[in-house]
């Protein structure tokens, strides 16, 4: 038996009235998950535990069977792991976003969020402005380490988890209200400003009609992680495919394999087939039992307000993900079951989390039984089906 899990990143969402009150889910056009879901379980999971952040970090360790109450020290550690950072006891990891900043108002402190991923800047153009950063403001005490596009660690030596707030939690509001109330994170924040407003890379995006990634924004804090072996908690040999540094991190700390993708990036346009035909050849060729396919562009574009581009992540995802996996599957004639779902909702509505119930699917390849269904948010509800603990679901998915 091989198992599939497929996340599409803050796919759930809220009921909008541009669809006639359909949700994204509902209102895109999703024949491979609507043809899996006469043949599978369909009900509602809590991956958010009472009371947590509603992040992909948490929502991520709970469909891979860790209890975020447990195993969760912060989002940034998690994704120091991937980077490869080499976190000492005591030190405190920081996200460092490259965001944009309105740039008309005179003080830092009155300027707005315009972008919390400075339009999903390339990783290529990231590392130069890190770099700029590096040079002027790195020291025994603050370390920079790059990351994938817009994402990007602060490793504060000794240092404190001092709250924070998300930056995609408030595009377009003023910044004042937000900033980091620890003295030193601020003063980072505010001369990293001054670095990049007018750097060269900053100055190229603006002539091709870009926004400018013109200021780290700190948040995520955490303490080195102590993650389990996912092999030996489940007895399956894994192997994670996402394109953020978040994912790769949880499955370094599980100790799973990473695959990269070519052209894999963590946007709409990313390369679903790719991503698909990495996780099929890794079970039917590799000798792998479990397969987890991260998909991270509908919640960018949940965060993006976008619902046009949101019901197309959605799309692709089915027919470039599902659909050609259970392709491949189904000619393999291996037994295999697929869990389909998102991490949390990105409701278009506030353009960020939320930590509201999330619908899954569990396929199975053996069962028979075939009857009309559909995917979606209203119809995991009405399927009685709820599970209060996530963390429990991947019991669902490796039992015989």
């Amino acid at each position: 038996m091989k198992y599939i899990v497929v996340l599409g990143d803050g796919m759930a969402d809220r009921a909008i009235e541009a669809l006639q009150g359909k949700t994204p889910l509902e209102a895109a056009k999703t024949p491979a998950m609507d043809s899996l879901a006469g043949k599978s379980e369909i009900g509602m999971v809590q991956t958010v535990p009472e009371g947590m952040s509603p992040g992909s970090d948490t929502a991520n360790l709970s469909v891979l069977g860790y209890n975020p109450q447990i195993y969760y020290s912060g989002r940034s550690p998690l994704e120091a792991l991937n980077i490869g950072v080499q976190m000492q006891e005591g030190d405190v990891a920081v996200r460092a976003n490259l965001v944009t900043l309105s740039e008309r108002e005179t003080d830092y402190e009155k300027r707005h969020i315009l972008d919390h991923s400075a339009e999903e800047i390339s990783t290529e153009e990231a590392e130069l402005l890190l770099e700029a950063v590096k040079k002027e403001l790195e020291n025994e005490i603050f370390q920079f380490y790059a990351g994938t596009s817009y994402r990007h660690c602060l490793i504060w030596k000794q240092g404190m988890t001092v709250p924070l707030t998300p930056p995609h939690d408030i595009r377009g509001k003023q910044i004042e209200a937000y900033l980091p109330d620890e003295p030193l994170l601020l003063d980072i924040q505010k001369k990293s400003y001054e670095i990049l407003k007018n750097h060269r890379v900053n100055q190229e995006r603006k002539k091709r009609g870009l926004k400018p990634a013109n200021s780290l924004w700190f948040w995520g804090a955490g303490t080195k992680p102590v993650l389990s072996s996912f092999e030996e908690r489940f007895h399956k040999k894994g192997v994670m495919i996402s394109a953020v540094d978040l994912l790769k991190g949880i499955a370094v700390g599980t100790g799973m394999k990473n695959l990269t993708v070519e052209g894999a990036n963590g946007g709409l346009h990313t390369n679903y087939e790719g991503k698909a035909d990495a996780a099929v050849s890794a079970l039917l060729e590799d000798g792998y039992d479990f397969a987890y396919i991260h998909v991270e562009a509908p919640d960018e574009m949940g965060h993006q307000g976008s619902l046009e581009k949101k019901l197309q992540a959605i799309e692709y995802l089915d027919t470039r993900v599902i659909q050609r996996v259970k392709e491949r599957m189904d000619v393999s004639k291996e037994p295999y079951k697929m869990l389909v779902l998102p991490d949390h909702p990105t409701p278009i509505c506030i353009q960020t989390h939320t930590s509201d119930p999330v619908p899954y699917m569990l396929y199975d390849s053996r069962r028979q039984e075939e009857q009309a269904g559909v995917y979606n948010e209203a119809e995991a509800e009405k399927s009685g089906i709820f599970i209060k603990k996530g963390y429990q679901l991947i019991e669902k998915l490796f039992a015989d």
